[in-house]
Formats: C-alpha cells, sequence, structure tokens
C-alpha cells in the first residue's frame, strides 16, 4: 500500500464520502503563514483554506512554521504537506462521515533549523495572512526574547522578526502589510498580540517608521475558533480506514462536523483580502464577534463545567455517555434551556441565536464518533468555574431572584469533585473506590479544607472566598443552602435522587 503523498495521489482511487483534490493545487504558490503545526490548526483555518482553494476562491497554500523543538517535519516533507481529515458526527439530525485529502499546505519548515528559508519566503509579496495556534502561553512578552535572533525564543519576537523582514523587503510600502489572525483561545487575541509585537519593537529601539507601517500597513484580528478536533484516531480504526481508502496516511486527523472561525473584520482590508472566506458558511467575519465568544463560553464550555462533576459521580466515562443516560441528558437540557439561555440573551445575542447555539451543542455532545472524556474537562475545574459559569450564576439571579436548581446542583459536584487528598506532589480523591487525579491550582486548598471542615463550612468558606471568585457568592440569597443540601445527598451516594430532584424543580 503507498503512502500518501503528490505521485501517489494520482493513483488514489474515487469512492463515495472521500474527497481527492486536483493534482495541480499542489503548485499554487504560498499565499498564507501559519504559526503551528497543531490539529486545530489542520483541522479548522486550514480545512477552510482547503476548502477556498478547491472551490477556485483561493490560489494560494499555507507554509507553516514549527516552532517547538519537539518532533521534526519529517511526515509533512514525506506527504507533500498532505493529510486526510476525517469528519465524523452527527449535523442536523443525520450522521456525516466524509474524508477529505486535504492540499492547503504546501511545507513545513522548523525556525530552529530553516529560520532564513522562513525570513526569504515571507519577502514574497503574494504572502498576505499569517494565521497561529501556539497554545494561550504563546501571546505573552518574553522579555529576554530577541527579533533578531536566529530565531527569535518566542512567537510574538518571531511574529516581530517577519513584519521588519517584509518592511526592509519592500522599502516600507504601505500596501505590502498582512493581515494577521490569532487562533489562540484568550479574549482579545488579535489587540493583546499586536501591543505585545509592539511593545517589544519599542523596547529593542526599532525604527519609528516601521512602527508607523505596522499600524497602517497591517490588520491584527482577534478571532474565536470552535471545533473539537480530537486529533489521531486509535490505531487499530486507522488501519482499518486505510485499508478502505487504499493508502497510508502518517498525518491523518478526525474532527466533527461543526466548525466556526469568527473573524472581527472592521477592517476592509480584512475581507478584501480574505476571498477564501466565502468557501464555507462556517467562516464568520463581523465587526464585533463578542456574542460569538459569548455563546461559545457559556453554552458550550460553560455546560462542559456545571456537568463534568456530576457525570464523573454518575461514573459516566465520556460526553456522549452523558447524552445516553436519561437524567443526565434531561439535567443538561435543563441547565441550558431554562437556566443558561435566559442569561445569555442580550441586545446582541436574540432568545432565537441562543437556543439555535444551544441545541447545536447538544447534538455536538451526541456525536457517537468522539470519545471526549468528563475527566479531561475537569482540568483547572475552579478557574473555569470562576470564568464561565459565576457570571451565569449571578445573572441569573438578576433576572429571577431565585436559585438556580441544575447550577447549584452543579457546583456542589464541582465541591465533591474537589476532595481529594496530597499524594507527593499530586492530589488525588477518590469516589466509589476508584481514584481520579484532581488537576487544579487550588487542589491543595480543597485537600486541606476538606480534612478540616464539615459541610455546612465548607460551603460557606468557598463560597465567601473573594480571592477564588473575586466576589462573596454566600450573598445570593438560598444559594449557599441548596448548595450544600445537594453535597450532603451526593456524599451519602444519592447521585441519581439528586439529579433526578433537581431536574423536575
Amino acid at each position: 500500500m503507498e503512502s500518501l503523498n503528490r505521485n501517489s495521489l494520482r493513483n488514489i482511487k474515487p469512492q463515495a464520502h472521500l474527497e481527492i483534490p486536483d493534482p495541480s493545487v499542489l503548485d499554487l504558490p504560498e499565499k498564507v503563514l501559519q504559526f503551528g503545526t497543531g490539529v486545530l490548526l489542520r483541522g479548522l483555518p486550514d480545512y477552510f483554506i482547503d476548502r477556498a482553494i478547491k472551490a477556485g476562491l483561493f490560489d494560494g497554500r499555507i507554509l507553516v512554521v514549527k516552532s517547538t523543538s519537539r518532533g521534526d517535519t519529517d511526515a509533512f516533507d514525506r506527504q507533500d504537506g498532505l493529510y486526510t481529515l476525517c469528519v465524523k458526527g452527527l449535523e442536523n439530525g443525520s450522521t456525516v462521515q466524509q474524508y477529505l485529502i486535504e492540499a492547503a499546505i504546501s511545507r513545513v519548515l522548523s525556525a530552529s533549523h530553516q529560520w532564513e528559508n522562513i525570513l526569504q519566503a515571507v519577502k514574497q509579496t503574494d504572502m498576505r495572512l499569517i494565521i497561529s495556534n501556539t497554545t494561550e502561553v504563546g501571546i505573552r512578552l518574553d522579555e529576554e526574547d530577541n527579533p533578531l535572533a536566529h530565531p527569535p525564543r518566542s512567537f510574538p519576537g518571531k511574529l516581530l522578526a517577519v513584519l521588519f523582514t517584509r518592511y526592509q523587503a519592500t522599502q516600507g510600502d504601505p500596501t505590502k502589510g498582512f493581515v494577521i489572525i490569532p487562533t489562540e483561545l484568550i479574549p482579545d487575541n488579535g489587540e493583546r498580540l499586536q501591543a505585545i509585537v509592539k511593545e517589544m519593537a519599542t523596547q529593542h529601539h526599532m525604527p519609528e517608521a516601521f512602527l508607523s507601517w505596522i499600524d497602517a500597513s497591517c490588520v491584527f484580528c482577534n478571532s474565536l475558533v470552535d471545533r473539537i478536533v480530537p486529533g489521531k484516531l486509535p490505531a487499530d480504526e486507522q488501519e482499518k480506514l486505510e485499508q478502505q481508502l487504499g493508502y497510508r496516511d502518517e498525518l491523518m486527523i478526525q474532527a466533527e462536523p461543526y466548525r466556526l472561525w469568527a473573524i472581527e473584520a472592521s477592517d476592509p482590508r480584512v475581507e478584501a483580502w480574505l476571498p477564501w472566506a466565502k468557501a464555507d458558511a462556517g467562516v464568520v467575519l463581523s465587526p464585533d464577534i463578542t456574542r460569538y465568544r459569548e455563546l461559545k463560553l457559556r453554552l458550550l464550555n460553560g455546560t462542559h463545567t456545571f456537568s463534568c462533576g456530576l457525570a464523573h459521580l454518575l461514573g459516566l466515562d465520556t460526553v456522549l455517555q452523558g447524552m445516553q443516560h436519561p437524567s443526565m441528558e434531561a439535567f443538561l437540557r435543563q441547565l441550558m434551556f431554562d437556566e443558561m439561555v435566559p442569561v445569555v440573551v442580550s441586545p446582541e445575542i436574540s432568545r432565537e441565536m441562543a437556543e439555535t447555539f444551544a441545541r447545536k451543542v447538544l447534538e455536538r455532545f451526541a456525536n457517537p464518533f468522539l470519545k471526549h472524556h468528563w475527566i479531561d474537562i475537569t482540568v483547572e475545574y475552579t478557574a473555569k468555574m470562576r470564568m464561565r459559569n459565576v457570571p451565569l450564576i449571578k445573572g441569573y439571579y438578576q433576572q429571577f431572584a431565585t436559585v438556580p436548581a441544575a447550577m447549584a446542583l452543579g457546583f456542589a459536584a464541582y465541591l465533591l469533585f474537589m476532595k481529594g487528598e496530597a499524594q507527593g506532589q499530586a492530589v488525588v480523591g477518590n469516589w466509589a473506590g476508584k481514584t481520579y487525579p484532581i488537576r487544579d491550582s487550588q487542589a491543595g486548598y480543597f485537600a486541606e479544607l476538606w480534612k478540616n471542615a464539615g459541610t455546612q463550612q465548607l460551603v460557606r468558606e468557598v463560597l465567601s472566598n473573594t480571592q477564588l471568585w473575586q466576589e462573596d457568592l454566600t450573598h445570593l440569597p438560598g444559594f449557599a443552602e441548596a448548595v450544600q443540601s445537594n453535597l450532603e445527598q451526593l456524599m451519602q451516594g444519592q447521585v441519581e435522587k439528586v439529579l433526578r430532584a433537581a431536574i423536575f424543580v
């Protein structure tokens, strides 16, 4: 069986559900610079650009910069940047199974070993777009980084070097700037990246004319990405699929059907320079993407956070199992439609928009092809509860002046999940005779509290901890009492009973 690459592409036999690119697209010029080789980039932005290439809306490919020293680029070299994206899940009530050979990536260069080649490439004025996903840690100022190093250490340092190289190569031509779209999952990612790049340029005494060129000729866009891209398939599943498709693929990855890339596009140059955005409804260009971020943060991420501890106590391993459990599925629906949607509705978000998004979230949760583990969602549980869910609890009180039953149960389950004991450097919980890791920056605090306090004192202590929540949650009428009552019943192992009681309140 041949491996997937430029030469074998012509020998792959067409079949249902398999999309094969025309080999001619492999000769298109590089017009996009991408920092990062991760599966989210390959499963979402690169997917959209591939859609546009195949639709004839874009005539360029992506030069990818591998920023980390871990791993190598050999698989991309061997496969000429080609890889299979397996799109599997539910969409509008129907099962989707598609296998797409993606051809958007031209080549992958290592920043550590091929930095000069990367700088040469960005001198080509056909390249107009820069995208990135270097994790949330990537967008930060490294005070000791040098943008003139080969290569600079940080992502902002590398980006600054790229911009300065382009500025010098074009002699500051104001029409030769870039649209820069980071996809790191932090608010205002474009604005924050721009501020860091400019601060670094100022610190290193780079020319004022260059700083003016950045402001006038480059557009930094805030953006939001939303797609579950688990990455590699299980080995046995991939082997079976390779036999079916007729080729080997070291870079094969999986993604759900749902996709969204919301890009803040108040500058008219964004739409003009992104013709590929018209290729798929999942790309949204908008002057303000706040509503998309709010919907995702509250109804997708917030639901995960309110539910993961409860699902764990029920003995459920995956999100799919939660949707298959009648009481848990009813809890999720009540949580979303009765308690969260009314809070999310605003002048920018209609009730219809919120309910439509909520239905899509439940459909995504029910994807039979994904194994999204509840235990993974509990990582940094406390920070997620603060950022995603405390505003929802407060918002519910502002509207209804009463206890949100499902939210109170979700909070109680969180407290019980956080009951652990220190074991060396780790904190470990135990439920129904099984141990589990508590991967949370506040794990030590909760371990001490559980060791020394009764449930009433513990609930009061946690809810009144303004360092955790930035406010005192005991001021919410009846919330502490509801959380304590739920917690005590959960501790007695009455998970199903208290869940059913919360559903029908």
